[in-house]
């Protein structure tokens, strides 16, 4: 009995050993499987935290390439909205046959040539009495804060109609503008309007304003032959101020403004008109020159430098006069008066009955040296010799002592569809007298435009 529970007790310590072992061995196993676990979880942590720094990085550089595309597209947007759009065209300014144009009906901003609208307004005002060139014109605090270019006018400070015409050509001086704006109409919205509905009536059909200076607006808009139309308006309505545009230097408060118009001293019979810069717009620019005794308006948008569109501007003027000659030399043309001027010619072309002829028909002597005036009136143009000289005697019977001294004349125009009109004018007046004379036509509602007649000079008509 003793021996076995001795063997008992021996396999029972053999089989605790073994317990032992076991639970020795289990919790080994056990402590490996936790830290094969551990391990496990931690690799699957940093595994996960590198796939997620890839994600994070790869969502950062799709984000930053899209707002690097997005910022581009707004850029080039931009720039190709604020990019100036060319545009030209060459008008024959006596007859308005368009010579040559290039989108020329594409609407652009037209910056600083707003001003010749504003001028018309003015002038307007002028002829009509209800402002005079001594009138004084105040600048409110909205035409003091107006950006350059500007004269610097402060709150209160007055300027003359006539200084205010002047800055505006010259200087392009944009308080100015809205001064004259306001004093027209109270203020330069309203003035705007009012712009916008002469332009329209002009036959300016994709002309916009919406200030008196042309300073950014995107509302703003005009076209190359819109511009050219109003060129053509003021030489046919404001002859008598066409002198301003021709204005290189204007003087103000002891200080001399030059103009901008860089050709007025450089190009040959280059006499006007009117330069226009924001980086929206371009350089543009309006030009008229007289060779020849015959007068083209040029109109370009969208210059790269100032420079350039002048250079442009030259080519343009001198194709404009090249092809009225070859036009003129096709059609057998000849020249009857010379024009010594930089000012609007008169007539142009060879009339059907020479002046000394058409003058004794209506019983009136010639113009004799050294007593022609420098002006001239216009009494219409007609479709028949007959129906222009039954004009020219009318008028002469109704101011016979106003015209004692002028000169008759008839002047055959010929139109872009080969029509031709005859335009009955008398000649060598003096201002007064072309004034005198339209006023007293257009009471009785007979039709009398005054036109310049600088330097005329009567040709041989032997040949």
């Amino acid at each position: 009995m003793t021996k076995k529970t001795f063997q008992s007790v021996g396999e029972i310590k053999i089989l605790n050993q073994v317990l032992d072992l076991t639970r020795e061995s289990i919790l080994l196993h056990k402590g490996q499987s936790l830290i094969r676990m551990k391990t496990d979880i931690t690799g699957n942590l940093v595994a996960s935290r590198h796939v997620n720094r890839r994600s994070v990085a790869v969502r950062l550089v799709v984000s930053c390439c899209a707002v690097l595309l997005i910022a581009m597209a707004v850029l080039l947007a931009g720039a190709k909205s604020s990019e100036a759009g060319y545009a030209s065209i060459i008008l024959d300014a006596d007859t308005g046959e368009v010579l040559r144009s290039r989108n020329a009906d594409t609407r652009n901003y037209p910056a600083s040539l707003t001003k010749m609208m504003t001028l018309y307004m003015l002038f307007e005002q002028l002829d009509a009495g209800r402002m005079q060139l001594s009138d004084k014109l105040a600048a409110s605090k909205r035409a003091a804060g107006q950006p350059a270019s500007k004269l610097g006018l402060k709150r209160g400070t007055k300027i003359t109609v006539q200084q205010a015409i002047m800055a505006l050509a010259t200087k392009s001086a944009n308080d100015v503008a809205t001064v004259i704006a306001e004093g027209i109409s109270g203020t330069e919205w309203e003035f705007a309007v009012a712009m916008t509905k002469r332009a329209r009536e002009l036959g300016m059909k994709r002309t916009r304003f919406k200030n008196a200076s042309g300073l950014p607006n995107r509302k703003q808009l005009s076209s190359a032959r819109d511009m050219g139309v109003l060129a053509m308006a003021i030489l046919r309505d404001f002859p008598h101020y066409y002198d301003y545009f021709s204005a290189k230097s204007f003087r103000y408060n002891e200080k001399t403004y030059r103009t901008h118009n860089n050709l007025l001293n450089s190009y040959p019979g280059m006499d006007g008109m009117k330069t226009g810069y924001i980086r929206a717009s371009g350089f543009n620019l309006v030009a008229s020159a007289v060779r020849n005794g015959r007068r083209i308006i040029a109109v370009v948008f969208g210059g790269r430098t100032a420079k350039s569109r002048d250079q442009h501007m030259v080519k343009l003027l001198d194709l404009g006069f090249e092809r009225v000659a070859q036009r003129d030399q096709r059609a057998g043309v000849k020249q009857f008066a010379v024009l010594n001027s930089r000012k609007v010619p008169l007539p142009v072309f060879k009339p059907v009955f020479t002046e000394t002829r058409v003058a004794k028909a209506v019983h009136r002597p010639p113009i004799r040296r050294g007593e022609a005036g420098q002006w001239a009136i216009q009494v219409g143009a007609y479709q028949t010799v007959s129906a222009a000289e039954t004009a020219l005697r009318a008028v002469s019977t109704r101011l016979p002592d106003l015209l004692s001294h002028a000169s008759a004349a008839l002047t055959p125009i010929e139109l872009k569809r080969g029509d031709i009109l005859y335009r009955a004018r008398f000649l060598g007046l003096l201002k007064g007298e072309a004034n005198e004379a339209c006023a007293s036509l257009k009471a009785v509602t007979m039709p009398c435009a005054v036109v310049p007649n600088p330097d005329f000079r009567l040709a041989d008509h032997s040949s």
